[in-house]
């Protein structure tokens, strides 16, 4: 999970470079059953410590980019695509939909895009975003891969950048352009429109709520508007929607606006799409690995939204 300039916000948690980042810590290497056999398979390393010393390797090298909380605490290397609850529709969309675009917003290293491209999706119709330009690099090296053997895209940028991603209505119509090559974008815009799945990762919660807002109508304009077609996320939420204290176990408390299902639900059918344009899915997942004030019951808002 990366993240984008956010000065709208007083505390964010995207002001990661405005404070001295801790130093790694090898203890929280813990590599689950599932993520070691992906990262075997891609990188041709079978020995358990010599493939823990290539990741502790790449995570040094993608700390001195961006010391985001997700890369002090290895969760880059941990698979969040294959929990959704959607999983299997979207790689049916890539194995019967014909050039179907799945986007990955803050995709980090692109560790996700892997695991769905190794489960059947084309690699060369998924797109991955993230403000560091540098964590494509970075994620080739961290699975061994190049662009010819991992055809995959990817468009660097702030999300909030108009000239990245900016709002349109969500469409009632397949655009009449001809589709864009993606290998030659430099921005989403020309994707209105186009992308069958939309994966956001745990990536909403990092800004204000007027700001998901915002983010959520951007998105609604980029996805296709065939019947199906997927937006879907997984981030901090709660049973009482509102602002709450939170952690990054590291140097720094922030502040954040977290959904519950019925109001994330609301927010896209009827606010963000006309009501009953989409069907909302909302349901919170315990996380024990937060650190939030102790009053708060916290949970992982697991969701997606489907276009009818």
């Amino acid at each position: 999970m990366s993240i984008v300039n956010n000065s709208a916000q007083t505390t964010s948690v995207s002001d990661v470079h405005s404070y001295s980042a801790p130093p790694l810590d090898e203890s929280l290497y813990n590599l689950d059953p599932k993520a070691a056999s992906l990262f075997k398979s891609l990188t041709g390393i079978s020995d358990d410590q010599s493939l823990k010393e290539h990741i502790l390797r790449v995570q040094a090298d993608a700390y001195k980019v961006a010391p985001y909380p997700c890369i002090h605490r290895l969760t880059f290397t941990h698979m969040v695509i294959p929990e959704m609850p959607v999983y299997s529709d979207m790689l049916k969309i890539g194995r019967e939909r014909e050039g179907a675009i799945l986007l990955d917003l803050g995709c980090c290293v692109g560790t996700d895009i892997r695991k769905i491209a190794f489960d059947g999706y084309p690699a060369e119709n998924i797109i991955g975003c993230d403000l560091e330009a540098e964590f494509l690099t970075i994620g080739h090296d961290l699975f061994k891969s190049t662009p010819a053997t991992f055809p995959a895209h990817f468009i660097p940028g702030d999300v909030f950048d108009p000239s990245l991603l900016s709002i349109v209505p969500p469409h009632d119509t397949a655009p009449e352009a001809l589709a864009p090559n993606l290998s030659d974008l430099a921005s989403l815009n020309p994707l209105q429109g186009r992308v069958s799945i939309i994966y956001t990762g745990k990536f909403f919660h990092l800004f204000t709520k007027e700001r998901q807002l915002h983010l959520a109508r951007a998105l609604a304009g980029l996805l296709s508007p065939t019947p199906s077609s997927i937006i879907c996320g997984a981030h901090m939420g709660s049973h009482n929607p509102g602002l709450y204290n939170f952690s990054n176990g590291l140097s720094k408390e922030f502040t954040l606006f977290c959904h519950s299902p019925e109001s994330w639900t609301a927010m896209w059918d009827g606010e963000v799409f006309k009501k009953g344009f989409v069907r909302v899915e909302a349901i919170l997942v315990k996380y024990d690995d937060i650190f939030l004030e102790e009053t708060t019951q916290f949970c992982v808002l697991m969701w997606s939204v489907t276009r009818l």
